[in-house]
């Protein structure tokens, strides 16, 4: 769950909404500058289901130890510092989940999200949040997702209806960026993010370079984009999204019985050159 404070309460969004969102993004993307993603569907596949493995988990919100939804907040953008709030295991298990559910169906999309999921757990997670046990799973975790992408790597290179240049390391690699770009967006926008930030990675540029896309908030849920990397001068999405009233919660049952109730709303994010 992403949760995004207000004067009454928190609005809730669910991580595969979000990451529909991301999938918006990412199939806005590309311009006379910034290079679109090829090959489209499947890269677009792969940014827009990251984080199908969050579903059911999401449909039972539960809150933290201080009585909050327990969620992806504006405090957590950069980094992943939640660990103790969280079930190692359970959640190593979504995350496992999310990986190979599409793996199975698309191993391009699915190897991009193993990467994004190894790069979270790697370069973003405090280590000093984890109990000695969970390390031991997390480490274990991380070596058996290293040997699923050798095997994801295996059957790209062994897909006839790729082209050789689609299934070379770097274009996976920039792929991922946009995986991690997109989900970085949309993070901030489903936190509304009200500091400056530059978007994951150098993006590919269609002259062979690279380019860091700076984010500036001009207003809740609008940003500027410098440089531009859409093919419209101005972009808006919409993403559900469900209120709950109140900050604080007695129990997870309170809570989910408050998130069922509530009815799914659209909200908008405008993005601008």
């Amino acid at each position: 769950m992403l949760r995004m404070e207000t004067e009454t309460g928190w609005w809730l969004i669910t991580h595969p909404d979000h990451a529909r969102l991301a999938g918006d993004f990412a199939a806005a993307w590309g311009n006379a500058r910034f290079r679109r993603p090829e090959p489209r569907a499947r890269v677009l596949k792969g940014i827009a289901c990251h984080d199908d493995g969050w579903a059911a988990r999401d449909a039972h919100p539960v809150v933290t130890r201080q009585g909050r939804p327990s969620a992806f907040s504006t405090e957590l953008v950069g980094k992943y510092s939640a660990f103790e709030e969280i079930d190692i295991a359970d959640y190593l298990a979504v995350r496992d989940r999310a990986v190979r559910t599409v793996a199975q169906e698309d191993a391009y999309a699915g190897l991009l999200i193993s990467m994004h999921t190894y790069n979270l757990l790697t370069a973003h997670a405090d280590r000093q949040t984890i109990a000695p046990d969970g390390l031991a799973l997390l480490d274990a975790f991380l070596d058996r997702l290293r040997a699923y992408q050798d095997e994801l790597r295996a059957a790209i290179a062994a897909d006839g209806s790729l082209a050789d240049g689609e299934k070379t390391g770097q274009a996976i690699l920039e792929h991922f960026r946009l995986l991690q770009a997109s989900d970085n967006l949309s993070l901030l926008t489903c936190v509304a993010f009200a500091g400056p930030a530059n978007l994951l990675h150098p993006l590919p540029l269609n002259d062979g370079g690279t380019s860091e896309v700076e984010v500036l908030p001009l207003a809740e849920r609008h940003f500027r984009l410098t440089p531009w990397p859409f093919a419209q001068p101005e972009a808006e999405f919409a993403f559900p999204a469900r209120h709950v009233a109140g900050k604080l919660f007695a129990s997870s049952a309170e809570l989910q019985a408050a998130f069922t109730a509530a009815p799914v709303e659209r909200l908008t994010v405008k993005l601008s050159a």
